[in-house]
């Protein structure tokens, strides 16, 4: 994967902890919404007072969205199709995937190591967090996967990386979602548990969305990643 110029690292929301950084948490929105998305929940996920974890949720670039008429948004890549496949936009996936790669090198060059990072998504975004996560050269401290699916699947076994072959994954997902259906998130689950990655499975009686309880959940996994 070619790395990015600095010039082209994508604007981003950053929550700054209130002592210098020793740990990163990348969080990737979902489509159609912005890096403003997910950091109201930060202070929900219960982390300690004294907690050093810098947040950064970048904006998606705008491009037109196939399966929305061609309607211009942010997305990180293109849908062509609903079906159960989820067929995708594959150079923009690795584009974004690209884009994640240069905001962790970013962390890396202001002192947080790769296995100090945590990369998040949700929808769209949970697409790039375990694409990149699970093909990242160095090995990261957990991905977060809410509420998505592989993308470019096709590729995983010859391109995932030995480096994070036991990086922790949380994946949850609504019972009731109607837009990434919850047998999308089971293949997901079921591919990579197959595959022997470590990944703790969570399932809410919710739709497209988080929840209180989710919420919850999500500190705690964050704070034993972290060890906070």
């Amino acid at each position: 994967m070619a790395p990015m110029s600095p010039d082209s690292l994508l604007d981003c929301v950053a929550l700054e902890p209130g002592r210098p950084a020793e740990a990163s948490v990348i969080w990737l929105h979902g489509l159609g919404a912005s890096g403003h998305d997910f950091p109201p929940i930060v202070p929900e996920l219960g982390l300690p007072e004294d907690h050093a974890v810098r947040f950064v949720f970048p904006h998606a670039p705008q491009i037109p969205v196939t399966v929305n008429g061609g309607m211009v948004m942010p997305a990180w890549y293109d849908i062509l199709g609903m079906d159960f496949e989820r067929r995708v936009d594959e150079a923009g996936v690795r584009s974004s995937a690209a884009h994640t790669r240069a905001l962790v090198e970013r962390e890396k060059a202001a002192g947080i190591p790769a296995a100090r990072i945590v990369l998040a998504g949700f929808s769209q975004g949970g697409a790039i967090a375990l694409h990149e996560g699970l093909r990242h050269p160095e090995p990261l401290a957990g991905i977060l996967a809410l509420s998505t699916y592989l993308a470019c699947d096709g590729d995983l076994d010859e391109e995932r990386s030995e480096a994070n072959r036991e990086t922790s994954i949380l994946q949850c997902h609504g019972t009731e979602d109607p837009m990434v259906l919850p047998r999308m998130g089971e293949a997901a689950r079921d591919r990579l548990l197959g595959l022997g990655y470590p990944l703790e499975w969570r399932t809410y009686a919710m739709a497209h969305q988080v929840c209180p309880e989710q919420i919850t959940d999500m500190g705690a996994w964050l704070r034993g990643t972290l060890g906070l």
